[in-house]
């Protein structure tokens, strides 16, 4: 196969975590997922990418969790390349490293960011060479192969995601919006939380998933009490059907003096929204002193999606 990259030469991505403002929930589909109304922020919590040319694919990855990270091929970092070697004809012969500072399973997108940013990566690597780049919209559907969260975490900044997720808008944002974020001892899994949704709705009527006009509102607006008050999860329930312990985290949070909280995504990690970055001090404090989690991390929305940040030649 063609070789599109010199040998010592590498790329380094920068991908952001997610929080969802709003996770609308429809029925299971035929085909087992779930149609969404997902409400995407992008925040600044990130994991970096690195790609070097090598003799076969392998991945490495170092940060807080790092032994959860599966190394094998069924790491979204290492499907990604080879999705784009695919596209560009050749062999996936990179390693990819992992610096972790998203928590891992903790329903902020680690997974995703990291396949996002190893596509974005291994894309700058090897288009140089190429007499024909894959396009924005070719890396967006690679992306949507890889799995629903993805595309958001190479877009970043706020999105709603439609289908299972993968459909992107891009949303207004008028301000600037602080969160703490809980991390838990352990993961959830996402389908797990989606089997306990499944479970807890039976017999009922799941109403088509749709983004709240107030919370779009609040978005554009920028006011983080009027986002507080329509900040919602349909998987909260299920969350803490699996993990009730999450129930003392969201009271200390409250507490403490959050507008609102609620768990982040399929959980475990539970998100705060705060007035402004004195508060999220205070919250985070609160948080790690609670013993209700493992720590307490502070960040801001919207953040970037996926950007390079470096590279040798």
């Amino acid at each position: 196969m063609t070789v599109l990259s010199v040998p010592g030469s590498s790329v380094t991505v920068r991908v952001p975590a997610k929080v969802n403002a709003q996770l609308a929930v429809g029925a299971a589909r035929p085909d087992g997922f779930h149609d969404l109304a997902n409400v995407f922020l992008a925040v600044s919590l990130y994991d970096e990418i690195t790609v070097t040319p090598a003799e076969s694919l392998r991945i490495t990855c170092s940060g807080p969790d790092a032994d959860q990270v599966p190394l094998d091929r069924t790491n979204l970092a290492a499907r990604a390349a080879e999705a784009l070697a695919a596209r560009y004809g050749i062999a996936p012969d990179v390693h990819i490293h992992i610096a972790k500072d998203i928590p891992v399973a903790g329903g902020m997108a680690g997974g995703s960011a990291d396949g996002a940013g190893a596509l974005l990566a291994c894309d700058a690597l090897w288009s140089a060479g190429a007499s024909s780049p894959a396009s924005r919209e070719e890396l967006l559907a690679i992306c949507a192969e890889l799995g629903s969260d993805v595309p958001f975490s190479l877009l970043g900044g706020a999105a709603l995601g439609t289908g299972r997720g993968e459909l992107l808008t891009p949303l207004e944002v008028g301000g600037v919006f602080h969160w703490v974020f809980a991390v838990a001892d352990g993961g959830l899994s996402t389908p797990a939380v989606y089997g306990e949704f499944d479970r807890l709705t039976a017999g009922t009527d799941v109403p088509p998933p749709a983004a709240a006009p107030a919370l779009l509102d609040a978005l554009r607006s920028g006011d983080p009490t009027a986002l507080a008050g329509a900040l919602a999860n349909d998987l909260q329930p299920a969350a803490l059907s699996l993990r009730p312990a999450l129930a003392d985290t969201l009271a200390t949070g409250t507490s403490a003096g959050a507008l609102a909280a609620l768990v982040s995504g399929s959980g475990p990690t539970t998100a705060f929204l705060v007035k402004d970055e004195e508060a999220a001090a205070t919250v985070a404090a609160a948080l790690r002193a609670s013993g209700t989690c493992r720590t307490a991390r502070t960040a801001t929305s919207p953040a970037r999606g996926a950007v390079v940040t470096g590279r040798t030649p």
